[in-house]
């Protein structure tokens, strides 16, 4: 990957939605930062808080799941504790059976352009077999309102 291919910080006008996120004072690490692995939380928490949010998703009951098949994230800035972080969500690409969405990590001062941002990708399976399903036409709808967005 060259320098001018990788990842650049964004601004929060790149993303339609929006969570806030407690540190706690666990996601520190030894280097007196929140660990790497805790943003990769972060974005599980944000993709699967929307679907719920949305009624896409009923953890318990959903006949269709969403499984992380790749994930990707680069780092901008140091978070740490205890300043909160908002995540911001878009949809990057919508496929037969599978998502990808796109999250950024912001320390909590609006002006700020993103600590991290990155992907998750799910494919969706049939709860019972785990076998890779179509998108269910009214998640596709409920996309689509996260992939509108003027990038920075």
């Amino acid at each position: 990957m060259t320098l001018s291919s990788r990842l650049q910080p964004e601004t929060r006008s790149a993303y339609p939605y929006f969570k806030s996120i407690g540190t706690r004072w666990s996601d520190n690490d030894a280097y007196g930062h929140v660990n790497n692995v805790v943003y990769y939380s972060w974005f599980d928490t944000v993709v699967n808080a929307w679907l719920i949010e949305v009624g896409a998703l009923d953890p318990m009951r959903s006949a269709v799941l969403g499984l992380v098949v790749d994930t990707q994230c680069s780092y901008f800035a140091p978070l740490s504790f205890p300043e909160p972080v908002v995540a911001g969500l878009r949809v990057g690409h919508v496929g037969r059976s599978s998502v990808r969405y796109e999250l950024a990590l912001f320390p909590a001062d609006p002006s700020q352009r993103c600590a991290a941002r990155g992907h998750f990708v799910h494919v969706y399976v049939d709860r019972a077999t785990r076998r890779p399903t179509p998108l269910p036409d009214t998640l596709v709808s409920l996309l689509e309102t996260l992939t509108h967005v003027t990038a920075s």
